[in-house]
């Protein structure tokens, strides 16, 4: 079952909308902070200090999807209940603790499996964090600036997002390299306490007393996006989890300005393109971007140099960005109208389950044939989800 029969129209009011997101993309920018610093960083930590597999680098990076993708049913009921307010604040301060687990793992260093554990709960706890702040900031935002805005809405909160990315990145690198991985532990406990600051004084949206549909029910209207989408975080996949690794097999030096290539790229693509989802159909926006992002990987995997593997990093940045609006506009289009958090949280289910997955099957692929084939494996997943973009164009909400 469906719930609208047509993109929704763009508002002409563009300034009021930023301005009303203001405060919401501010509190996710900082709070994703704490991701991007360990985004170049922990890869290494766990390989080099504590001697760890490209296995189990993957299931370590892998366990703050999986954790997202878990809580994600919990995050959007609470926003629909609640208030996707509430929902923010109590995920940055999950990430906070994340960061007191990141420094109790310093302290058995000595004993690497022990360290490996403290580190897995720190991912968990960010995962769920990261799950509360972005499905809360997704459904407070709709209530605020309303469903004519909802492919803005995603683009700027993921704008937020992923320029947290290409900023933590060399925060984190410089972090890393001045105060090792105990400065990395302290700053993720210590920013997303200052994120707090944007959100607190922000006008929350009143809660729905329409009778909510089920989660699976809601999970059932999403599904063909959702897997969609799933396909295109292969491609992010992949680079946040092996380009540290594929640069220092290839004595690169730091990917910290791969991470920001792919930031950059991203974010210059929503700043230009935002609008695009609302005003053609985010299925027609999703089939070119997945093809870019397809492109991206396959140069990353035949990068012979750093200036072709940053090249690489910015087309899947730039693909990548507006997969996630494209494909998000068509849940929305499908979702009940009062279960849009719980709709958001089923949606970006799929993303975690295709970034749990994609760490640890990433890493068998790396053990087996070498990192580079992991960026081939990578455009396979991204290509397929073009498909799933045509089904869209075919089969339009009624």
């Amino acid at each position: 079952m469906t719930y609208a029969s047509s993109p929704i129209p763009a508002s002409p009011a563009v300034e009021k909308v930023f301005l009303k997101m203001l405060p919401i993309t501010s509190a996710v920018f900082v709070g994703f902070l704490t991701i991007g610093l360990a985004l170049p960083v922990l890869p290494l930590h766990l390989h080099y200090t504590l001697d760890m597999s490209p296995v189990v680098v993957g299931i370590a990076i892998g366990s703050q999807f999986a954790a997202a993708l878990l809580s994600r049913a919990w995050a959007g009921g609470l926003a629909d209940a609640r208030g996707g307010k509430r929902a923010v604040i109590l995920g940055l301060l999950s990430a906070a603790l994340s960061g007191v687990a990141y420094l109790s793992s310093l302290a058995f260093i000595g004993m690497p499996r022990i360290s490996v554990g403290a580190l897995l709960l720190g991912r968990i706890l960010l995962g769920c964090g990261e799950s509360l702040v972005i499905t809360g900031a997704l459904g407070w935002g709709m209530g605020l600036v309303g469903l004519r805005n909802a492919g803005k809405v995603m683009a700027w909160v993921g704008m937020a997002m992923f320029g947290a990315y290409a900023a933590g990145a060399p925060l984190g690198t410089f972090i890393y390299g001045r105060y090792d991985f105990a400065g990395v532990a302290f700053a993720t406990i210590i920013i997303p306490l200052l994120a707090l600051g944007a959100v607190a004084p922000a006008a929350a949206v009143a809660v729905s007393t329409a009778k909510r549909v089920p989660f699976y029910k809601v999970l059932g209207t999403v599904w063909v996006p959702g897997l969609g989408v799933g396909l295109c975080c292969v491609g992010f996949g992949v680079v946040a989890t092996f380009i540290a690794l594929l640069f220092a097999a290839k004595n690169w030096g730091s990917a910290s300005l791969a991470f920001t290539a792919f930031g950059v790229a991203f974010i210059v693509a929503r700043l230009l393109f935002a609008h695009l989802p609302d005003r053609i159909g985010g299925a027609r926006v999703a089939l070119v971007c997945a093809l870019i992002e397809t492109a991206g990987l396959l140069l990353i995997w035949q990068a012979d140099g750093v200036m072709m593997a940053y090249a690489g990093a910015a087309f899947t940045g730039f693909g990548y960005s507006l997969c996630f609006p494209g494909f998000g506009v068509e849940a929305v289009l499908r979702a009940p109208p009062q279960s849009r958090g719980a709709a958001m949280g089923a949606f970006m289910a799929f993303a975690d389950m295709a970034l749990g997955i994609t760490g640890p099957a990433a890493g068998a692929i790396a053990s087996a044939a070498g990192v580079n084939a992991v960026y081939l494996a990578g455009a396979g997943g991204v290509l397929l989800s073009t498909f799933v973009a045509f089904y869209l164009l075919a089969n339009k909400p009624v």
